[in-house]
């Protein structure tokens, strides 16, 4: 009985395991077939040799590696920054006592509940009248405060004992100093799961982008795979292609990162 429940734990996890990484087989078999060979039936599932050509066909067809490189700036920027004015806001919220910061806090996880739809058309307007759209400025700006990443640095934060950052005040250390030399330092699984979900979420962001560029020239890779996506003789190696383009970023990030990610969640799991 011990082994017949053994492998049936064994099979569970194989079917989720290819229920996982399914697609991401089928995008690369794509990636290295032509459309005919993806659409015959059956279809077929063994990487092609036609990689090169679907490579040339999409260069020819959208400027890719000006949508990577636009991508690119947009979310390191993004992620450096945010993630360093979530730290910032996690730390004050957690060992600074001012007056409203119950409500301060409050007003913020009430605006994670704002679905972000219901706020384009006066960003729009707002971002319009300053006069920066079409520009990185246009898109990184928005979302640098960033609910979810304060909340999560905010948790976190609350694990560093008070009596250390008061020994290190005794000791002569200013804030920024105890900020930066003491308190940072301490929360790197924290910085790494809080920038994992920020470099995703700029990286895939696809619907302020869409609004707020107008040229070709700026362009991310998510409008550029919806081009793709909607032409009338969709090339199916093309996009696939495309779409592999896209993640390999986010896969570098999680592999470099991917040690800090459950420690970092599990750093903001503190109890009131």
């Amino acid at each position: 009985m011990r082994a017949l429940g053994l492998a049936g734990k064994y099979l569970v996890i194989a079917i989720g395991l290819f229920i996982t990484l399914g697609p991401f087989y089928w995008m690369l078999v794509g990636a290295t077939n032509s459309s005919g060979s993806l659409l015959s039936v059956p279809p077929n599932l063994i990487p092609g040799d036609q990689l090169a050509t679907n490579f040339r066909n999409l260069i020819d067809n959208i400027d890719i590696f000006q949508a990577l490189w636009n991508s690119t700036i947009i979310t390191v920027t993004f992620t450096v920054v945010a993630g360093l004015f979530s730290a910032a806001a996690g730390y004050a919220f957690a060992k600074y006592e001012f007056k409203g910061r119950k409500t301060l806090f409050a007003m913020l996880l009430v605006s994670m509940m704002i679905p972000y739809q219901a706020l384009i058309i006066p960003q729009f307007e707002l971002f319009a009248n300053i006069g920066i759209l079409n520009s990185y400025s246009a898109i990184i700006l928005p979302q640098l405060a960033y609910p979810f990443a304060i909340f999560l640095m905010r948790q976190s934060m609350k694990s560093i004992p008070d009596s250390l950052l008061e020994s290190a005040r005794i000791d002569g250390c200013g804030e920024y100093r105890i900020f930066f030399q003491i308190s940072l330092p301490m929360m790197l699984p924290a910085i790494g799961a809080v920038s994992i979900f920020l470099f995703t979420h700029q990286w895939n962001n696809f619907l302020w982008p869409l609004v707020a560029i107008v040229t070709e020239d700026m362009y991310t890779l998510p409008i550029v795979l919806s081009i793709l996506a909607g032409q009338d003789n969709l090339d199916y190696g093309q996009l696939m292609l495309a779409a592999a383009i896209s993640v390999l970023p986010i896969f570098i990030m999680f592999l470099f990162l991917q040690r800090y990610f459950i420690a970092g969640i599990a750093s903001g799991a503190v109890k009131e």
